[in-house]
Parts: structure tokens; sequence; C-alpha cells
């Protein structure tokens, strides 16, 4: 099982049998709200009959097609059906993964085809952030800054990488509502790294716009436009990983709308099919495959402009499942219910904070964390405890680290918000109680 104890699962197994809606339910029956929508995936809730019947009808009419040298029709409609998702900001083209892991990898060799193309192949270096997580791929663990992750294999990381600082401050910034004033100088490090190793080696630079993974850390007011001005004006990709913060969750389609601000690329997954079939994609601006394409067919001879793909890209089902999430997000206009629901969130998350223990509340859209004080020599204990105490009360959280996050589908209501935030408060409360 992925990223799991499996000592400790065997013997505190946590198991669904069915889904619907707002709602698991285990093999006793029991109901536990989803407030994590699965994996930070599950945005239209679970089961949603459009997406399930684009799926059943596809599955009977065509399984399968190659996209190496043919293709299908489905996987230009879902494309231009994300474009539309980002009007006037000249994105262009969008190139199909299995997932985001798959996506973060595809765009680093964009990335890097991109600068060969324009006669730069010396720009080879990536520039990550510290606490971001960009997938499990051996170039997403190389630019993400998740020390476990990175520690496991990092005999065998990508070489000609760096990393931003983050942008958490517990002195400067607890319990901000949204985006905190302060930060937006950290942005200007890029300057600092930028000039260690000279502009003209460096391809890319990759940033969540709302680190999710680590625990919620919404950016500093200013500081992704200080990102993309300063990699303007060296030549280097801007790359936003939207795998979580797609489609709807901080109350916009994309990051790059909610604080507008256009990436270079985009990288996207999760939501982008509701998780009813895997699929990622990575979203570029007209400039950058254009570079690809003008460049190759330069040349006599040349066929292939982007050696790369994979054998599940636009696959039928997924393409027929992410069609059906789109229309499904307009037609029952849960970016929209999201935006609407962001500040009454931002109430309920900070009526934690006085509860014992905590030292952050942070939120962002329809997404959250609580941060305590880690048990000395034992960083998980707390919220590890935290969290079994509020399964077994009907609610699905995710431990990060020091915090417990929470990112309820966009389907939620307002009751619901306040039934997962009062089972999580009593689970504080009693976790308080055991784990001193």
């Amino acid at each position: 099982m992925p990223f799991t104890d499996h000592q400790r699962f065997k013997t505190e197994a946590k198991l669904f049998e069915r889904a619907n809606g707002a709602y698991y339910y285990t093999p006793e029956g029991q109901e536990i709200f989803d407030g994590m929508s699965g994996l930070w995936c599950v945005n239209a809730g679970h089961n949603q009959p459009k997406i399930v019947k684009a799926i059943q009808d596809q599955a009977e009419k065509m399984d399968f097609a190659p996209s190496f040298n043919t293709g299908h029709n489905l996987g230009h409609k879902f494309a231009q059906k994300v474009l539309d998702l980002l009007p006037g900001r000249n994105y262009k083209d969008v190139f199909f993964t299995m997932c985001g892991s798959t996506a973060v990898d595809t765009s680093m060799k964009i990335a890097l085809a991109y600068h060969r193309a324009r006669g730069e192949g010396q720009r080879v270096r990536f520039i990550g952030r510290e606490r971001g997580y960009h997938g499990v791929g051996f170039g997403g663990i190389s630019i993400g800054g998740i020390s476990p992750n990175r520690k496991a294999f990092s005999g065998a990381l990508l070489p000609h990488v760096d990393h931003l600082p983050h942008t958490h401050s517990l002195k400067d910034m607890a319990f901000s509502k949204g985006c905190p004033k302060w930060g937006a100088h950290l942005a200007d490090e890029l300057e600092r790294i930028v000039a260690l190793h000279d502009p003209s080696t460096i391809a890319a630079v990759f940033v969540e716009p709302v680190a999710g993974s680590t625990g919620v850390l919404p950016p500093p007011e200013g500081y992704l436009q200080r990102l993309r001005d300063i990699c303007t004006k060296h030549g280097i990709l801007l790359v936003f990983d939207e795998v979580i913060t797609g489609f709807g969750r901080l109350g916009a389609s994309f990051g790059a709308v909610k604080f507008d601000v256009n990436p270079d690329m985009i990288t996207c997954a999760k939501g982008l099919t509701n998780a009813a079939v895997p699929a990622g994609a990575v979203i570029c601006q007209g400039h950058v495959f254009d570079s690809i394409y003008n460049s190759a067919h330069s040349q006599p001879d040349v066929q292939i402009e982007f050696f790369h793909g994979y054998t599940y890209s636009a696959h039928p089902l997924a393409m027929a499942a992410g069609i059906a999430t789109m229309e499904v997000f307009e037609e029952q206009k849960l970016f929209e219910n999201a935006n609407n629901l962001a500040p009454y969130w931002e109430e309920l998350m900070h009526s934690l904070k006085d509860l014992p223990h905590v030292v952050d509340v942070r939120n962002i859209g329809l997404m959250g964390a609580v941060e305590f004080a880690s048990v000395p020599g034992a960083p998980l204990r707390r919220t590890m405890d935290i969290f079994d105490r509020a399964f077994k009360k009907g609610a699905l959280v995710r431990v990060a680290g020091p915090s417990i996050a929470m990112s309820p589908p966009l389907v939620s209501n307002k009751e619901q918000l306040e039934k997962l935030i009062d089972i999580l408060r009593k689970a504080i409360k009693e976790s308080a109680e055991h784990v001193k």
C-alpha cells in the first residue's frame, strides 16, 4: 500500500466499501464524511451519475485506442474543454499523461525540449522548493522538497537541481486567513539562485501555487507574481503544479486564475477526471510547443517533434470521464459553490485556533490545515491519533506531518462542513487527554 505503515494498518484497518456524494461507507455500514475529497481529487463528489454513465458508455464503444501516430476525437475534445477553463491566457496545447507524477516528469522533458529547440540546450537545471510535492517519479522527488521522500532515494536523485526556501513561518504568519501578508520577499531568493548557477543554465522553476501535501501553505501576497517576473527576466520557464489546486479547489478553475499569474506550463491530474479514471495533463502556453514543433520541422526528415509519451496517454475511458467531469463542474456550478463556501470555511477553520496544542490554522479556497505542536521524538504521534479518532467519529481527514489537512468535496454544504469541523474539534480535544 502506498505511503502506509503496514504493521499499523493490520491492527487498525480503515476500509471503504462504497461511496456516494460527499460520503464513504465502511463494510460495517458506517458513514464517513469525505473531508479529503478522496485524496484531494474527487472534487465533484463520488459516483456522479453523468461521469459513471460516460465511462460505461465509452467502455462499450471503444475501450482503448493508441495515441502513437493514431488518435481519437475524445482527446481533442477534452483538451479543448480544459483550455476553455483558462480563457485569454494564451494556453494552447495539452499533453495527456496517466497521473500527476507523470505530468510533472513530462513537463520537465517539455522544458528541456523547449530550450533545445531554441538553441539553448545548456539549460538543464531545475529549481524546486523546500516542502514542495511533485509526485513520486525520480524527476518529481528531485525537484520536490519533502524530506522523507528524498531521503529514501537520495542516492539516485537527478543532478542539476536546486531549491527555493519554503514560505512558511509560524513566527511571522501563524493564523493568517488566506494568503499571508508576510513572505513575498522570499521569491527574491530565486535571484540569488539564478546568480549562483548562471541563468543561462536554468530550464524551469516548479512550484505549487498552494503547497498542499506538506500541510496547505497558501502563497504570501505578491509571491507568485514576483516569481513570474524573475523567470521572465531570465528566460526561465515557470511551471505551476496544480495537481491539487486545479479544478475548483481554490474557488476558481486553477491557481493561475485565482492569483492572476500565468505560468508557462500547468501540470494537473486528480480533479481532471474527478479521479474516476486515472489521468494527468500538462497544459502549455502557445510559445512552448510551437517552439518545439517549428524547430523539428525546420530540419529535413524529422517526423516526431517530442520523443515522449505513454501507452495510456488520452485513454478513451479517461477522456470520456474528463469530458463528463467538466460538464458536471459547469452544470452544477461547483467552482462557484466552492468560492461561495470559502468565507464560511475560513470561519469554521479558525474556530479551532484555541484548542490544545494548536499552533497554526491555514486556509484558502476550500482547503485548509491545522498545525499542532509535535511530541518530541514522535512527530506524527499527535496527528495520527487525531486522524484515528476523527475516522471513528465519521470523518476522513489527512495527516500532513504535524498538521491535519482537509479538502472537502466541492458539492459540500454548510451543514456538512460544520459537522466535519465539529468531529475534528472533538477528536483534537480527546487526543489532548491522551497524547501530551
